[in-house]
């Protein structure tokens, strides 16, 4: 290997640049030793003028750092020295063809290394010295290189990359049993596929078609440990099981919360427990529970739980965090239905989920004048690892702490379909709602003291309780106003404003076809066409409160057709036992039905083809020239009976004339 490729002649900021160990640390100390050790040097030619210092004048060691340098951007060329050849490069590259990505790889990197040594012997040093500056910039045992080194010596550059394969792995490729290309094709099309067909069962099909095809393969275990050697884990898992399982295997970001205060970052998340539970209702349920918990010090701060996951839960308890806590400045959520609605997040314009217009409502949450974060959607499943709560939904959390509590004892659900308890019940009876409420708050105060914490801010000592306590006091705290916290009470929706004051409210659901009615006699011959009612959603025959599109308040209305639901929630279970209703009569229907409609029309009879009915008159079209003439063809009967007539009018003619 030679240096021919290598600059002739470098300036001293060039060298500098190249950040050696055997130079000083700035251009003018360079240009110092240059000077006193005497480096041949002339003038540059390039823009700045300066003067630049031949390669072969610098001392050896610096020479030996440069070469390596430019061997790990593989910028060396191969040695200009020729050889006679007394081998077949064929047959050198023949073991080329076999290797794997990986074996091939490290012939690489094993390549440059030899390269590095060619090029310092060329500077003058020694074999000697040259393989201990390489092994010792390259991390590598100086024995190991000297070997690679020496195996090429007899052969031309452009052939080292083969020679230097793992010896190991040539001698058992050599001893690997014959296994036929298109029958390992076959096997790979098989076994890499999204249904995750078993090993064993493709091992099975391939035998067959081995049968059919004349083909030669080795043993299952042979098969099994090819798999593994030419296909990377990581590409099984992305053939087998897709992108999202692929991309589980890169390792989460490690982000460090030390820069945030308490109360500053919150996130939160919905949790279905494992426990069926009898509801107010009557209702055998699996309860959901939305929980907001602090980012700093994961402490839960507060919860609210339902029947599902919907905005009245979300808003209710940022009510209670902002009552006991304040008002934070970021908030983290998924981009679900209920999370989205626009009474909660409405103006935010990176809401992704239902259409963003110019007149939507400013949501309860950028008008407390929080920043919204969205988790992100990745290979078409939800990003978990961006929100710190979901880890309290596992791994110790309230899955044990609250679902398998001691007073929820004979009502588990069980963690998935596959893990059942032996007392499973089948959600034919629950625990009543005042029990699964004292030990959802039990397990959650649980969650929050238990000491020893392994996380940034607890160092495994603390508690989140206690670390959220010590950081609270020192935090910047917004506080909300009245008006805020009236905000966060009450629900909202869009309504039409007419021009005598009055309006109607949805929330209320229609008895008899019939809407709650409401005046608000300040806005009668108002200008306003769309406003926003505020209301008690227990409340919906009270006083309800009206404000425009931008949130600025309006005016007082009073309930005066009190036709609909009095409350938001007896109306929601009424549209749900409706609905129940009717699938319940949809499905009885059908199964009164013992056939479909086709299988009927088979025991439909059978019918014959009629006779066509010959017509007594047929039209005729002749065409002379550009008119269309139409003629009348009468049936022979009638021909008869007209030339009869004729006969008998001509005789009475001729009879009259004396013919």
């Amino acid at each position: 290997m030679s240096e021919n490729n290598l600059k002739t002649h470098y300036s001293a900021k060039e060298l500098l640049e190249l950040s050696l160990n055997n130079l000083p640390n700035s251009v003018q100390a360079i240009i110092y030793q240059a000077k006193t050790k005497a480096w041949k040097s002339r003038k540059r030619t390039a823009r700045g003028g300066g003067l630049e210092y031949e390669f072969k004048s610098l001392p050896q060691e610096v020479q030996a750092e440069i070469i390596l340098k430019e061997a790990q951007t593989q910028k060396l060329a191969e040695p200009s020295k020729k050889k006679n050849l007394n081998y077949l490069p064929d047959v050198v590259w023949k073991p080329w063809q076999t290797a794997n990505e990986r074996q091939k790889s490290v012939a690489q990197y094993r390549l440059t290394i030899v390269k590095a040594i060619a090029a310092l012997k060329e500077t003058g040093l020694t074999s000697q010295k040259a393989i201990a500056l390489v092994a010792n910039e390259y991390n590598e045992s100086a024995g190991t290189i000297k070997r690679w080194f020496y195996d090429v010596q007899a052969f031309e550059p452009s052939d080292w990359l083969p020679l230097l394969l793992d010896k190991k792995y040539a001698k058992r490729r050599q001893g690997e049993a014959e296994f036929t290309e298109a029958a390992w094709e076959a096997f790979k099309a098989d076994y890499l596929r999204n249904e995750k067909p078993s090993f064993n069962v493709c091992y099975y099909r391939l035998q067959r078609a081995a049968q059919e095809q004349g083909w030669i393969i080795p043993s299952s275990q042979t098969v099994k440990r090819k798999l593994e050697r030419e296909v990377p884990l990581a590409q099984q898992i992305y053939l087998r099981e897709g992108e999202h399982a692929l991309s589980r295997l890169y390792p989460a970001m490690q982000r460090s919360v030390a820069e945030i205060e308490a109360m500053e970052w919150i996130n939160g998340d919905s949790y279905q427990h494992n426990v069926f539970v009898r509801w107010h209702n009557g209702d055998i349920v699996r309860p959901k529970t939305w929980i907001w918990q602090d980012i700093r010090t994961r402490k839960i701060l507060a919860y609210r739980t339902d029947l599902s996951e919907n905005s009245d839960t979300i808003r209710l308890s940022l009510m209670d965090v902002i009552y006991k806590y304040g008002i934070p400045r970021k908030l983290t959520i998924d981009n679900t239905r209920a999370a989205a609605n626009k009474w909660m997040t409405g103006g935010v314009k990176n809401r992704y989920r239902f259409k963003v217009k110019e007149d939507d409502v400013v949501g309860i949450i950028p008008l407390l004048g929080i920043e919204l974060y969205w988790t992100s959607i990745q290979f078409g499943k939800g990003h978990g690892q961006a929100k710190p709560i979901e880890r309290a939904f596992s791994h110790g959390g309230l899955g044990e702490l609250v679902d398998k509590h001691p007073t929820l004892a004979g009502y588990h659900a069980g963690d998935n379909i596959y893990n059942k308890p032996d007392n499973y019940n089948g959600g034919k009876d629950g625990v009543s709602y005042e029990d699964f409420i004292l030990a959802l708050e039990d397990g959650i105060r649980a969650f929050n003291d238990k000491e020893g914490r392994e996380t940034e801010i607890c160092q495994g000592v603390y508690s989140f309780n206690q670390v959220f306590e010590r950081d609270y006091a020192n935090a910047h705290i917004r506080t909300a106003s009245s008006e805020q916290l009236r905000l966060l009470m009450l629900m909202s929706e869009a309504v039409t404003l007419k021009k005598d004051g009055t309006f109607e409210l949805n929330c209320g659901g229609k008895v008899h076809k019939r809407k709650n009615r409401y005046l608000a006699t300040d806005l009668i011959a108002s200008n306003h066409k769309k406003v926003i009612v505020k209301f008690d959603p227990n409340n919906l025959h009270g006083t309800v409160y009206v404000y425009s599109l931008t949130g600025t308040y309006l005016a007082e209305a009073i309930c005066t057709e009190k036709v609909g639901f009095g409350d938001k929630a007896t109306g929601r279970e009424y549209n749900n036992a409706k609905r129940k209703w009717v699938k319940g009569n949809k499905m009885s229907a059908k199964a009164l039905q013992t056939m479909n409609a086709k299988e009927a029309a088979r025991y439909q009879p059978e019918f014959e083809e009629e006779e066509p009915i010959e017509p007594k008159i047929i039209e005729l079209f002749q065409q002379q020239g550009n008119a269309v003439h139409k003629v009348e063809v009468l049936a022979d009967d009638e021909i008869d009976e007209f030339e009869q007539g004729w006969q008998k009018g001509l005789a009475l003619l001729k009879q009259e004339k004396g013919l």
